[in-house]
Order: structure tokens, then sequence, then C-alpha cells
């Protein structure tokens, strides 16, 4: 299934976030995850991943730093700041209030069984 563009624009820094609050993060590795997550309907680019990163980084919801892989090569790891939780938080509320939404507009016109 395609999922609009303008779905995975929104769900970005949500799931952002929400992955790398369970732990230090690179790259790579959250776009594996995003997949991971979602069974494989999510699949990322660095393209779309990094300007995400950038942003939340200027913004101080998330802080990065360089260290060395298990391999030696350099790469940046990311890791949730307090204002990052705290957008994360808010997120979630308004991810719930439109899921609420949702689910109540398409039970109200799902049709009557039977």
């Amino acid at each position: 299934m395609d999922i609009a563009k303008d779905l995975v624009a929104a769900s970005a820094t949500p799931l952002v976030l929400a992955i790398v609050a369970e732990g230090d993060t690179y790259g790579y590795a959250l776009l594996k995850r995003v997949a991971e997550l979602s069974g494989g309907q999510l699949q990322w680019t660095d393209g779309m991943l990094y300007p995400v990163l950038h942003r939340l980084e200027r913004h101080g919801y998330i802080a990065g730093r360089w260290g060395e892989s298990e391999t030696g090569r350099r790469r940046k790891y990311y890791g949730i700041t307090a204002a990052g939780r705290a957008a994360l938080a808010d997120q979630r509320r308004q991810w719930q209030a439109v899921d609420a939404a949702l689910r109540t507009a398409w039970f109200a016109a799902a049709p009557a069984p039977g």
C-alpha cells in the first residue's frame, strides 16, 4: 500500500522522537526501526530522514554527537533532550485526538450491519 506523502511527512516528527526516546541511535538504525514499526509499510530514505533530524536538532529536541561504530567508522548518534520529551508528549496528545476523531467519523460512516 502506498501511504500519502502528507501522512508520511506529518508522522515524521513523532516517529523520530519516539524512536530516539527508546535510546541513542543513528540514521541507518532509525530507517530500519521505522520500517520495523510500520511492518514495512514505511520505507524512508536518507533524503527524507536527515532533514527531519537536522530540524529536530535545530529545535533542541534531539542532540547529536559523533562517535565510532563497531567497525571504527565515524557515525553521528542522536539522543532525545528534555525539550524533545516534552515535544513527544505533545505530539502524542495531538495524534491521540486525531485518532479518536477519525475512529468516530469512520464508525459513524460505516454501513449498518445486516
